[in-house]
């Protein structure tokens, strides 16, 4: 197939798989016998709650169980199942519910390993948010879990699950513009980040992000998702992780910094750049996947090819005081060629792989092998750029 075709047929190809998962189970159900698989949510910050509207919309999921340690969080978790789900201060009072099918666990970083790891022992299915573990050891340790067990993990890297990046992702590994040589990734997010508490003693709990105790900031918050992009698409670890951050901009207090600027070195040679500013900036989210034949940048639903055109003839002259130097000219990589790709937002399709995982009994797509593997670049990334030292895989 033809590189145009490639890229206009996408459309179909999206259309074949968002068909193929309303219909893989046809009532057959190899791995799970109920009609409705029965969540339990902990965490219902805004992330828990997007995820129970989200899951409010899915036939064959149903939130049956919130659990919060902040009485204004549970309350509005509770809002958001129409007030028909049982209330919980103590996850593992939710693990152990009988009427619980699969756990989502949306709360700060620090405590995904604990909740995933007692969620499995007691028997659940379990869809982790990103980054899925705070450190090296835990991320083998859940892998390990896992393989013991006939139970599901999905991590919640949710492009992994979007039919735009799955066809991308097909379209570089046939090398459409040619060997992957870099790619440049960028996320900025305006503002400082923070949320607003009731009272101060909230601080911690609400702005978790901000403490290095419970985050890891930026890089496994942002740039997590676009680090397991890389890697799904060169299928590799990084062998090598350079970084610097710091807090140049929100002198408030907080520990994690407020801007990073990451570069992977991967074993096929190819290099990765991650950079998250938190600083006003424009230019939000943007991944360019460079090769020897042209770019594919993508953003969160978005993306476009360019392929260079044939050499032309290089021009000389006077630039900026340099006598003979290259005259550069002008390369607007917006203009592209879009892969038009017909899909549904990322996270309502990934609660909807994951539902169909747990009823055909097969492990997802961003599963906990994918999982682990980001986690441990996320740590390894953080790393570096706290102790000033190359890290290696």
């Amino acid at each position: 197939m033809n590189r145009r075709k490639f890229i206009h047929q996408g459309g179909l190809v999206s259309l074949g798989l968002l068909a193929g998962t309303s219909t893989l189970r046809a009532f057959q159900f190899n791995g799970f016998s109920k009609e409705t698989i029965n969540i339990g949510v902990i965490g219902t910050g805004g992330r828990g709650i997007g995820q129970t509207s989200l899951i409010n919309k899915i036939e064959n999921l149903e939130v049956v169980a919130v659990c919060d340690i902040l009485p204004f969080r549970l309350k509005e978790g509770l809002k958001a199942t129409n007030n028909t789900a049982k209330t919980y201060t103590k996850y593992n009072d939710l693990i152990n519910d009988k009427n619980v099918d699969a756990v989502l666990i949306a709360t700060p970083f620090s405590e995904h390993y604990k909740m995933a790891m007692d969620a499995l022992n007691a028997g659940k299915h379990v869809y982790c948010e990103k980054t899925m573990a705070k450190g090296l050891v835990e991320s083998e340790n859940l892998v390990s879990k896992v393989s013991t067990t006939n139970l599901i993990f999905q991590a919640g890297h949710q492009y992994h699950s979007s039919r735009l990046y799955t066809h991308v992702v097909g379209m570089l590994k046939e090398d459409v513009i040619g060997n992957i040589k870099s790619f440049e990734c960028r996320w900025y997010r305006k503002g400082d980040w923070r949320k607003p508490i009731p009272e101060a003693k909230y601080e911690k709990n609400v702005n978790w992000r901000m403490y290095r105790e419970f985050s890891g900031g930026l890089t496994a918050e942002l740039s997590s998702h676009q680090i397991d992009f890389v890697n799904w698409v060169l299928d590799e670890n990084p062998k090598k992780i350079m970084g610097t951050g710091g807090v140049n901009f929100w002198n408030d207090g907080r520990e994690t910094f407020d801007n990073t600027h990451l570069i992977f070195e991967y074993p096929s040679g190819v290099k990765a750049q991650f950079k998250c500013l938190t600083s006003n900036i424009p230019g939000g989210y943007q991944i360019k996947v460079i090769g020897d034949k042209g770019v594919i940048t993508l953003t969160t639903n978005k993306a476009w090819i360019n392929y260079y055109k044939k050499p032309e003839k290089v021009k000389y002259a006077d630039v900026d005081g340099v006598s003979g130097a290259t005259v550069p000219k002008d390369y607007n990589d917006e203009k592209g060629t879009p892969i038009n790709v017909v899909h549904s937002n990322p996270s309502e399709q990934a609660l909807i792989d994951f539902k169909e995982s747990i009823f055909n009994n097969k492990q997802p797509i961003s599963n906990v092998e994918t999982g682990a593997n980001t986690a441990k670049a996320v740590q390894l990334a953080i790393d570096a750029m706290l102790t000033g030292k190359v890290q290696y895989w």
